[in-house]
């Protein structure tokens, strides 16, 4: 659970308040208006992943209209990535959109956030501030203490906004450093109550992000700081989700859905895990239930190692087996597999 920040309400998720911490990923192509219908397909797949909040890049005014003509087709929370220009701001709160995110001064004249947080008001939309490393205000960008630099950039844009009496606010202050990334947030959380987006920026490839952002996330996480959180990787939306939601459940213990087990393969295997796995991933983790799979190579490390599991699958010889609790329950031909593993699956 999270320290006790103000609690921001972002669509139909609530976002700080010692609420777990919901797991958001990023839209990561254009949006147009001919793709709403398999947008709206893979929107149903990442909530199903665990996904909770979506954020989309809205560069233009006809970007604007497609986010929200999809956010008035789906309950997902959708977030508005605004850099630059304010209309764009401003249209897409003519739509049912759960949050406008912003980056400091990059709005450009006061009176334009001033219109925006009128406008985010007038229609109960909070606004996230987000500070990038590499977008930080010009008199900020050589301090050498570049934590403190992007606190002061979060700080600024706060009391602009706490001026204008608006304070539905969400921060996140993101650098690509895994040491930075945990001292920005530990300096920013100890000095203010605002509910807090965690996450490495630019992480890297799948591994390498993976790795990083476990580290600084568990890190800020077990600590009760971060109310929010991104893994931001060079890969598919779905990989950020269950990268993010297997973050959430180490740090503080609160696991949401299926876990899968399985193992690495070597030469004892007799059944090709990383393909089965592959296929399976989606459907085992979009099960909605607090079970374990396990998908093993052998029977060395199937009924054996894995007899914890609700379910586990694995090769014998020419022979795929199926068991429960580290009892065999079922036997079948290696073309059968997926078959008689669906039939299994389905009585969870």
């Amino acid at each position: 659970m999270g320290k006790n920040t103000r609690t921001v309400k972002v669509g139909s998720v609530l976002v700080g308040g010692g609420y777990p911490p919901p797991v958001q990923t990023m839209w990561k192509e254009p949006l147009g208006p001919d793709g709403l219908e398999a947008a709206l397909a893979r929107i149903r797949v990442l909530e199903s992943l665990g996904c909770r909040i979506l954020r989309f890049s809205a560069p233009s005014l006809a970007a604007a209209e497609a986010i929200g003509a999809l956010a008035a087709r789906t309950d997902m929370p959708l977030v508005a990535d605004i850099h630059f220009d304010w209309r764009i701001a401003l249209r897409c709160l003519d739509f049912p959109i759960a949050k406008i995110r912003v980056n400091p001064g990059n709005l450009g004249a006061s009176w334009k956030l001033r219109e925006v947080a009128a406008k985010a008001a007038g229609r109960g939309v909070p606004i996230r501030i987000g500070v990038n490393a590499g977008s930080l205000p010009a008199d900020l960008k050589d301090r050498a203490d570049r934590a403190e630099a992007l606190v002061e950039a979060a700080e600024r844009e706060v009391a602009a906004l706490d001026a204008l009496g608006f304070g539905d606010v969400i921060v996140s202050m993101k650098a690509s450093n895994v040491e930075e990334t945990i001292r920005v947030n530990e300096l920013f959380s100890s000095r203010h109550d605002l509910p807090l987006h965690v996450g490495v920026t630019e992480a890297g490839p799948a591994v390498q992000g993976c790795i990083r952002s476990a580290v600084a996330l568990h890190s800020l996480l077990s600590r009760g700081i971060g109310d929010t959180l991104r893994v931001s990787l060079s890969s598919e939306m779905e990989d950020e989700v269950l990268a993010g939601r297997e973050i959430v459940a180490l740090a503080t213990g609160r696991r949401e859905g299926a876990d899968i087990v399985s193992c690495p393969r070597c030469g004892r295997a007799g059944f090709d895990t990383h393909a089965f796995a592959a296929r399976w991933r989606d459907r085992i983790y979009g099960l909605g239930k607090p079970v374990t799979i396990a998908i093993m190579g052998c029977v060395v490390n199937g009924p054996g190692e894995a007899r914890h599991a609700d379910l586990g699958i694995t090769g014998a010889g020419d022979r795929v087996i199926v068991f429960r609790g580290g009892q065999i329950t079922r036997t079948c031909a290696p073309e059968d597999a997926d078959t008689v593993f669906a039939e299994e699956l389905s009585k969870l």
